[in-house]
């Protein structure tokens, strides 16, 4: 696993965690949010984790046209306003959804003369705007099994060849 957060315990999660999940952390409020989803009647057979759950909100917000334009404003608007020192909590995502927001992060977005966000900026801008557009979760969801049958048809094609 790699760690886009910084290192507490590293050496310990790395054995835990499949190599193909990226650390990250999530500004409190939203993960409040996504723990509901987690626990939600809505989240049955399979029950997804958090990497599911945030991946979904990655997907999702990458699915609309105007992604990056959504985050930053989201991030310009309301993340800015809130206290620097919100806890975050440590949680984890699958690698193409990190690999999203390593694309935006080092975009010119967020270059010089902008201020520079960071992986849990970004990550908890993604869950925000999903909570924004649906309240329930059903769509984080539906968008945790598309991603799931997307990685699984990946890994069973990589095998093949």
């Amino acid at each position: 696993m790699l760690t886009a957060a910084l290192p507490t315990k590293t050496a310990q999660i790395n054995k835990l965690q499949p190599p193909d999940v990226i650390e990250t952390r999530l500004w409190l409020e939203e993960h409040v949010w996504l723990y509901g989803v987690l626990k939600s009647d809505l989240n049955i057979g399979p029950i997804f984790r958090f990497p599911d759950l945030i991946s979904a909100c990655v997907s999702l917000t990458f699915a609309g046209p105007d992604a990056a334009r959504q985050i930053f404003g989201f991030l310009g608007t309301d993340l800015v306003a809130r206290s620097p020192n919100t806890p975050r909590r440590r949680e984890a995502m699958w690698r193409p959804q990190y690999d999203l927001l390593l694309e935006l992060q080092r975009s010119p977005a967020n270059r010089h003369p902008n201020p520079k966000f960071q992986l849990d900026h970004l990550t908890t801008a993604c869950v925000a705007l999903c909570r924004l557009s649906d309240e329930t979760g059903a769509l984080v969801l539906q968008q945790a099994r598309v991603n799931m049958a997307q990685r699984f048809r990946a890994e069973h094609t990589s095998q093949t060849r």
